[in-house]
């Protein structure tokens, strides 16, 4: 290719890139003897170079620098014969080397641009990922929270209040119960305070005449109050009645007498 006139800016940012052969040649015969053409490539070059400054610097590994030396040295040996040889009437243009190494920094600098892409897009899926755990909790709320709320509001739940067995009634509790879904809410206040070692366990005594299924350890505040909300039990079980125990504090997987609060 021949160049009657000026270079294409297409054609000298490929040059700069070192990606117009097999044009070459032509390209740095015309730009030999066009300051115009000189001018433009040299800015093209500028704005590649500074690529590389907004990217963060990392070091060259050994072996890439060992091999570009060698490089270097190769070359350089080559012109020096070139240089020496009676054959040559005309010795290289000073501007080839200037533009080939500028050359090599566009492309080094592209390559750090895409490392410093790589880097913000792995940025980019940590938050996302966590954006999504945030998510996934915040559902796992609002379905508890759901489940709770049908619970209170179902019409088919049974509310029992349970009282104390051998002595007034101060200690109260309340159970709302839906067999269907095996869903429970026990409520309890005035309770008495247990030994650091023992725990009260709520029971629900089926209608069958099955043993008792343990349905949750609960010990109470300083106020003497008490809750035990959706524990998990088998689905259809009909409730005769509840009841309460006092344990070790790992709780039990039968009631130890005696039954310390009752209610059907």
């Amino acid at each position: 290719m021949i160049y009657s006139d000026h270079i294409p800016e297409e054609d000298l940012a490929l040059y700069a890139l070192r990606s117009l052969a097999p044009a070459d040649a032509a390209a740095q015969q015309h730009l030999n003897r066009c300051a115009d053409c000189r001018r433009k490539l040299a800015n093209i070059l500028g704005d590649l170079s500074l690529v590389s400054l907004t990217v963060p610097q990392e070091p060259l590994p050994a072996e890439a620098r060992e091999r570009f030396m060698r490089r270097l040295r190769a070359e350089s040996g080559a012109k020096n014969v070139e240089t020496t040889s009676p054959a040559r009437t005309q010795p290289p243009a000073r501007s080839w080397n200037l533009f080939g190494g500028l050359g090599w920094i566009a492309a080094a600098a592209a390559l750090l641009l895409a490392a410093y892409l790589g880097n913000t897009a792995h940025d980019l899926r940590e938050q996302l990922d966590a954006q999504r755990y945030q998510v996934t909790q915040l559902s796992t709320q609002v379905s508890r929270a759901q489940q709770i709320f049908d619970v209170l509001n179902s019409k088919t739940a049974k509310r029992v209040s349970l009282t104390e067995v051998k002595a007034a009634a101060q200690p109260t509790a309340h159970v709302i119960y839906e067999s269907g879904k095996g869903a429970l809410i026990f409520v309890a206040s005035d309770l008495r305070p247990v030994k650091a070692n023992k725990t009260y366990e709520l029971w629900l005594i089926p209608a069958n005449g099955q043993a008792p299924i343990p349905a949750g350890l609960f010990r109470p505040d300083v106020n003497g109050t008490a809750s035990v909300v959706l524990p998990p039990l088998p689905t259809g079980v009909d409730a005769k009645a509840f009841g309460v125990t006092i344990e070790n504090a790992e709780g039990a997987t039968t009631p130890t007498l005696p039954i310390v609060m009752s209610g059907q």
